[in-house]
């Protein structure tokens, strides 16, 4: 069974981006880059990525650092309780707004200036969004693994949770190797796949059985 056919099953049964999971249409923009941001600290803490997604749903509303900033405390805790996301809510809720304030008063609410700060460096990149409130090494990954597909220059970006998924596939674990297996628009939904086989047991059994 080729590899090929491998990633083409998985993209078929799991292909879909977690941004797009939680409604944001991903555009190269201030305000969908920004919700991506909110769903990676979401995303962040030790809870089901479907609680993180439909939290994030909620916080749509809150969908700049603006509005973020402008929202209560309280409001910013309705929206995450919600979405089911009550064990974290108020730190989170704490940790969004500061998030914001932050983005505002240094990048004036635009996340393509730290983009444009790190100038095609991804280590750059990482180190300035570690900045922000609540989004350690992993939010950061998560933030990566979907912004590449608005953000070419990230490409081809594959975490370890990725790659884990890759290697229980038997799929190459290298991250070139890997990217030439899919076109360069499909890798967010590639390295979003390989996360879920790693998350869920049975999804790398069906895929290596039917492709």
């Amino acid at each position: 069974m080729s590899a090929e056919n491998v990633v083409q099953r998985l993209l078929d049964e799991a292909g879909t981006t977690y941004a797009a999971q939680a409604g944001i249409s991903l555009a190269n923009k201030p305000a969908p880059l920004y919700r991506l941001l909110v769903l990676a600290v979401l995303m962040s803490t030790r809870i089901k990525a479907e609680l993180a997604v439909s939290a994030a749903r909620e916080l749509a509303e809150f969908g700049t650092p603006q509005k973020m900033c402008d929202a209560t405390w309280q409001q910013r805790v309705d929206a995450l309780d919600r979405g089911h996301y009550a064990r974290y809510d108020e730190s989170t809720a704490t940790a969004l707004g500061k998030g914001a304030q932050l983005l505002i008063d240094q990048y004036h609410g635009d996340l393509r200036r730290i983009q444009a700060k790190a100038d095609g460096d991804i280590d750059v990149l990482q180190e300035k969004l570690t900045e922000l409130p609540r989004l350690g090494p992993v939010g950061v990954d998560i933030f990566c693994r979907e912004v590449q597909l608005v953000w070419p220059e990230l490409r081809p970006f594959f975490d370890k949770k990725a790659l884990a998924g890759a290697e229980k596939l038997g799929l190459p674990t290298d991250p070139d190797e890997l990217a030439e297996l899919v076109e360069g628009h499909d890798l967010a939904r590639l390295a979003a796949a390989l996360v879920r086989a790693t998350l869920d047991r049975g999804l790398a059994a069906e895929i290596t059985k039917a492709a």
